[in-house]
């Protein structure tokens, strides 16, 4: 493949998914249509990992996301799902079954907005487990 054309490539790729400019000899028009389609195919691939993320926008769903990830290059659903709903929650404006579904992620996974989520480790889950309100439950007498 000669240099050219990868470079080509590569500034379409830029345009369509990373908020690049858009090339010179293409239709803009059809740049924009073929953006749109592409941020509607990410969005539900988010929604699909995020399903209570998503059913919490609701039929704002589309407009939140693309919002937030519009020229921004796709880095995985799980993240960006993740992203934007640290981001919905640092707002105030994360409903209830979207903070579950956050809170779940965040007690199961460590996500550090960089790297890909990975299981949390045992350091962490002893002390998730020895909490002073879990420990005090744990050794109060039972009335049995």
């Amino acid at each position: 493949m000669s240099d050219g054309l990868a470079r080509r490539q590569s500034e379409l790729v830029a345009a369509l998914v990373a908020g690049g400019p858009d090339p010179a000899g293409f239709d803009a028009v059809r740049l924009a249509a073929t953006r749109a389609a592409l941020l509607r195919k990410r969005a539900g691939l988010v929604a699909a990992a995020w399903p209570l993320l998503a059913v919490d926008a609701g039929a704002d769903w589309q407009a939140r996301f693309d919002a937030r990830f519009d020229g921004v290059a796709p880095y995985g659903p799980e993240r960006e799902g993740w992203d934007l709903a640290r981001e919905l929650a640092a707002a105030g404006r994360l409903g209830v079954g979207a903070r579950r579904e956050l809170a779940a992620r965040e007690a199961a996974l460590y996500y550090d907005g960089r790297t890909a989520p990975r299981p949390r480790n045992r350091l962490s889950r002893w002390w998730r487990r020895s909490r002073p309100e879990r420990s005090a439950a744990r050794s109060e007498p039972s009335d049995g």
